[in-house]
């Protein structure tokens, strides 16, 4: 038997709702396709059906092999198109004509993805990034009298916070805005080169203004980056002091002008500093709301999160569409004898194929859950029903945590969708090459993906610090249930964790039952709580030592760092999934479901063994048996739903695109079936020389 637990042999260790779990049978589940489409459209359904309507439009989908100019063209085209649609307005504050719908917003503009990827950033760029800047950074004089004019393209703008020499450092750009007390006027300097804000949407053609953050200076003291409304063209080209470059053809996004900014004493008026959380007097006088500069600068950073939580949205979409695409041409394409004479194999039903997409399909379903609970909680703080302190730093933190799985997830989902329909997936007619270079940026894009992995760490760490300062070592056994649960999941929405910590000394007996939901959480959380303490012993004498040399045992654990706030990144995704998946009111989707997410528990264990080998949380003949439970039990179950479970993702033909997915294949190949059994039938085809008897050849 294998050390996976038989269906057969009841569990000892059993969820506490063992009573409703799903029991695996003879009978096959079926899956309610319609159901858990609406379960995955979550709590803004109808918004993202609105938004996938305006995406299946001829005149907001991409053209292929347009140059950049044309492209760029067409992008700003399309804003336009939106504004008439009224797609726009949903964030922006009643005052000016919008709906206060933080969450909707978000959702709708993620869908855009399916249109062009390029199209979904530029208006990121003009709404999300410039207009929220105003919004949230500035006061209701400059709603008044900036929001109408940016809501509706009268105003287009860059989002200036990026500089050649400093992108994810923000807090040390270069550009300066001193205050000049006699004219009462900011002056704004970009006093070197690498002081250039670069790779700024809107600033290469088609920006007039732009929200430029840079050092604000007044009586001689730096209070650090704050927000600027900087008018930057008008019809006959850029503003006297402002210069700047086009980035060119970039590796993907090419709808989008980037380009370059710099100042040369260019003078702002008082009033156009935003100033919601710094303001300067006539005089001179810097005050702020907020005394703690550290605290303020993140507090000012916090505001523009919503480009993290639609960037993780937008991946997950990307990775709906190339799974939707790979599955369904591995589900008609023929390759191969392998079971029979006549009959070629669909390639899905090999084992290798199954192991390259069934897994990314797990994955994606868990960011598809998780996403939904980051969406929700992001509209909690902005909407002001959930807006502490403590919510939007957990609301920071679970960006930093989800962005980076995501957009990697997706870059890799893209690659292996494009490699499983072989020389079909590099034609650009069947979108995922384009995806893949479009999506490319996405992992550094609005943060670096290791760096905002590292926030996490740092939070993880804090957390850990606080807890136990003056505490013993008998109280470690409750570390995860305090960190992870309370400080990273009931916050966010995510299921609490209600594993027993007794069981921490024999995980090795428990595996046996990994299918358990509550053995797989017990595993997962372990990692990141051993982690995270392991780190936090490390670095333990950080405090007595210089700054030099604290910051070089930092630096010596960095990778540690980041692969546990990884760890916990995949654990809030699990418990996500597994929340949605006790949910589900259907046996059968309950069923399948519940498979889809084991696979995606068991493929982190997996993934991780060593790990969990090392530390002798499991013995190498379980993981052994945790890789033949996927091969053997997992892939076949799921191999049968698999077109059921890329359906409930309700993409219409003019969504997915691509002719693979929407008949083409399949014409091919029952054309070729066809046209063999037609020969067979007449007694026309001919002999294959291996079956001539060799008596005859002689």
């Amino acid at each position: 038997m294998s050390q996976l637990t038989d269906s057969t042999t009841p569990s000892t260790s059993s969820p506490a709702n063992a009573e409703d779990a799903p029991t695996e049978s003879s009978v096959t589940p079926a899956v309610d396709v319609a159901a858990l489409g609406e379960q995955l459209m979550g709590n803004w359904a109808g918004i993202r059906r609105t938004a996938r309507a305006l995406a299946a439009q001829p005149a907001i989908k991409r053209i292929e092999g347009q140059t950049l100019t044309e492209h760029r063209a067409r992008t700003m085209e399309q804003l336009h198109t939106l504004v008439a649609e009224k797609a726009v307005h949903r964030a922006f504050p009643k005052s000016v004509g919008g709906e206060e719908n933080h969450g909707g917003n978000i959702a709708g503009f993620e869908e855009l993805v399916l249109a062009d990827p390029s199209l979904q950033i530029k208006s990121g760029v003009q709404w999300g990034l410039f207009g929220a800047a105003v919004m949230h950074l500035g006061t209701e004089r400059h709603h008044e009298k900036y929001l109408p004019g940016i809501m509706n393209l009268e105003i287009p703008g860059a989002f200036a916070m990026t500089e050649t020499g400093h992108g994810s450092d923000v807090a040390a750009v270069g550009t300066t805005a001193t205050f000049d007390s006699h004219t009462g006027d900011f002056v704004l300097n970009t006093p070197f080169r690498a002081a250039w804000k670069d790779y700024l949407g809107n600033a290469a053609v088609d920006g007039r203004a732009a929200v430029v953050f840079a050092q604000l200076i007044t009586q001689g003291v730096n209070h650090g980056v704050h927000a600027f409304f900087v008018p930057i063209r008008d019809e006959e080209g850029f503003l006297p002091g402002i210069g700047g470059e086009d980035d060119g053809l970039k590796g993907g996004l090419n709808g989008i002008d980037n380009g370059r900014l710099h100042f040369t004493d260019v003078r702002i008026p008082r009033e156009d500093l935003l100033n919601r959380y710094g303001d300067v007097a006539e005089d001179g006088t810097y005050t702020s709301p907020i005394e703690s500069p550290g605290r303020r600068f993140f507090t000012m950073l916090g505001t523009l999160v919503q480009g993290r939580v639609s960037l993780d949205g937008a991946a997950v979409v990307a990775s709906k569409l190339a799974l939707t695409i790979a599955l369904t041409y591995g589900s008609e394409r023929r390759q191969f004898t392998a079971g029979s004479e006549s009959n070629e194999e669909v390639i899905l039903d090999y084992q290798r194929h199954q192991r390259r997409l069934l897994p990314r399909l797990a994955t994606t379903y868990a960011m598809s859950f998780a996403h939904e609970v980051f969406l929700a909680k992001f509209d909690d703080v902005f909407s002001g029903a959930h807006d502490t302190d403590a919510d939007r730093q957990d609301l920071e933190t679970i960006a930093a945590a989800l962005k980076p799985l995501s957009t990697w997830a997706a870059l890799d989902i893209l690659q292996e969708a494009r490699e499983a329909c072989g020389g079909q997936g590099f034609l650009v007619e069947n979108r995922l090459t384009s995806l893949r270079a479009d999506l490319d940026i996405y992992a550094t894009f609005e943060g670096d993906n290791n760096v905002l992995l590292q926030l996490v760490a740092k939070r993880l760490l804090t957390d850990y610090s606080r807890k136990f300062a003056h505490a013993g070592p008998g109280v470690m056994a409750q570390f995860v249930v305090d960190q992870v649960n309370e400080a990273a999941i009931n916050r966010t929405g995510l299921r609490g964790l209600v594993q027993s910590m007794r069981d921490f000394g024999s995980t090795a007996r428990s595996v046996g039952y990994i299918r358990d939901e509550d053995s797989q959480r017990q595993l997962l959380t372990d990692r990141v709580q051993t982690m995270v303490a392991e780190i936090a012993g490390r670095l333990r004498p950080a405090s007595k030592l210089s700054k030099i040399d604290a910051a070089a045992l930092f630096n010596a654990h960095q990778n540690a760092l980041i692969e546990a706030a990884r760890a916990h990144g995949e654990l809030l995704q699990w418990e996500a999934f597994t929340d949605g998946v006790n949910a589900v009111q259907d046996a059968g989707t309950k069923q399948v479901l519940t498979w889809l997410r084991d696979l995606f528990g068991l493929s982190l264990i997996e993934k991780n063994a060593a790990w969990y080998l090392i530390h002798g949380r499991i013995s190498g003949q379980r993981a052994q048996a945790i890789t033949s439970y996927i091969d053997d039990r997992l892939l076949p179950r799921l191999r049968v739903h698999a077109l059921d479970l890329v359906a409930a993702f309700e993409f219409m033909p003019e969504h997915i695109g691509a002719p693979i997915a929407l008949g083409a294949e399949k014409a091919r190949q029952d054309e070729a079936r066809d046209y063999y059994r037609a020969q067979r039938d007449a007694g026309t085809a001919p002999v294959e020389e291996k079956n001539i008897d060799k008596g005859k050849r002689t």
